[in-house]
């Protein structure tokens, strides 16, 4: 099975296709837990656009939720990664068993916070008395399985690090299959609405939780969790914090992001507009996912190239990844330019919705293919361990860029509700042109010859 995983032999891009193929698979199975409660949600009958637009404002708190996944679970992996490319199995144990149990402490301190304050945090965020209800219904039971969602999302990263893409593809394929034939049995069956969504969601996570320890507990596993491994070393948890930082902090400044353009939102054109950015984030979301897959799928093999200093292929895997994540932006921004509307009938059957929707969706996704870039330079970064410049571009387009952004346009020559969409184009075309950049500078051009 090592010689299987062993990542320095043969193709470059089928290594990368092998694991990038069926993540990419699961990243869109894992959208369906969130995107497939919205277009229920989004088709209940007299209720849909406060329902819909109540999730875009739980939205958020769940962003944040998933960071601490990412903080652990993608700060551990290219960690792990490394470690095996160079043929200290231990090391990898240890540092995958640290990261469960950090996974497992903040899911717990989450948990408790989100709780206290869920109701100011709503508000803030821009809810109204009409919105409010079904937010509170939606989030107050999501929250209750913050450790399933913390699990599955955190650890299955450990089970593609070792080479195991469709073993990680079908742990996530299991809870989100289950999740698609639970929602209409709860939210219309039931009559549960909203709530029977968050019920859903929860218990699929929890199903995915259970094999993805099953995995990492089992013989099949290169390197396994166990207790001995789960002694935290604060050497080893600042390590993988480093490096895990950014995508923890690419996580918060989205929930940051939409924390911003639905208080924005809200103030110049109201819930119709959180209602069509809470649609426009779920076709992000899945954007994302062919990018998000083929980046992760990468990692792993960037990684341990790096680690038996096969600097060659290093390089190759950061050109197929580049120029295949241009490619599928590209195709993306061709349907979603010239058919929005059917992007947004998959969310809504409300037309005043749909109407204000298509110019808003247009805007939004302007150039997409920049965000390739970025998404390539970031994972450059990160599967190398180099954390401090995946941090810094991660705070770089969204905080440094989006943010002040999404408050200035609004005021600027009365593009209003507008500015808000336009800040995001704004961003990848500044934020993906600099982290590539950056990264082909300080990173691809000294492979081989000196120790980047």
């Amino acid at each position: 099975m090592e010689e299987k995983n062993d990542f320095s032999k043969g193709s470059v891009a089928k290594n990368i296709l092998n694991l990038a193929v069926p993540m990419t698979f699961a990243q869109l199975v894992n959208v369906l837990y969130s995107v497939v409660d919205r277009v229920y949600i989004g088709h209940i009958p007299h209720t849909s656009s406060e329902a819909l637009t109540g999730i875009g404002l739980s939205l958020p708190i769940i962003t944040i939720i998933t960071a601490f996944a990412n903080l652990f679970g993608m700060g551990g992996a290219p960690l792990c990664s490394i470690a095996r490319g160079a043929g200290n199995t231990k090391k990898a144990e240890k540092i995958m068993g640290n990261s469960f149990v950090m996974l497992i402490l903040s899911g717990v301190i989450l948990l408790a916070a989100c709780m206290a304050f869920k109701t100011p945090m709503l508000y803030l965020f821009g809810a109204s008395e009409e919105t409010y209800p079904y937010a509170n219904e939606y989030l107050t039971i999501y929250l209750c399985g913050t450790l399933f969602v913390m699990v599955s999302l955190g650890m299955n990263n450990f089970i593609n690090a070792q080479g195991f893409g469709k073993i990680g593809m079908f742990t996530v394929l299991i809870g989100a299959v289950l999740n698609l034939l639970l929602d209409p049995v709860f939210i219309f069956l039931f009559g549960m609405g909203v709530q029977g969504a968050a019920l859903a969601t929860i218990l699929s996570q929890l199903v995915s939780a259970v094999f993805v320890l099953k995995f990492l507990t089992g013989k099949r596993a290169l390197f396994r969790l166990n207790r001995a491994s789960m002694k935290l070393d604060l050497a080893q948890v600042r390590e993988i914090t480093g490096l895990g930082m950014s995508g923890f902090i690419m996580a918060i400044t989205n929930g940051s992001v939409q924390i911003m353009c639905n208080a924005t939102l809200a103030r110049y054109g109201g819930d119709l507009y959180v209602g069509i950015m809470t649609v426009i984030n779920s076709v992000r979301e899945i954007l994302n996912m062919p990018i998000t897959g083929l980046t992760n799928g990468a990692q792993p093999v960037i990684g341990f190239n790096y680690g038996a200093r096969e600097y060659g292929r290093v390089k190759k895997a950061i050109r197929f990844t580049t120029y295949a994540g241009i490619t599928v932006t590209c195709v993306a921004w061709f349907f979603l330019f010239f058919f929005p509307e059917f992007f947004l009938r998959l969310f809504t059957n409300e037309e005043e919705l749909v109407v204000h929707g298509i110019l808003s969706m247009k805007i939004y996704f302007f150039g997409i293919f920049m965000m390739a870039l970025q998404f390539a330079g970031q994972s450059t970064f990160v599967a190398l361990g180099k954390s401090r410049q995946a941090i810094f571009f991660s705070l770089f387009r969204k905080a440094i860029i989006v943010i002040p952004l999404t408050l200035l346009l609004p005021m600027a020559g009365g593009l209003g509700v507008n500015g808000v969409f336009l800040a995001e184009p704004i961003s990848n075309f500044l934020g993906g042109a600099a982290c590539f950049a950056t990264m082909m500078v300080t990173v691809y051009r000294k492979l081989g010859k000196e120790n980047v």
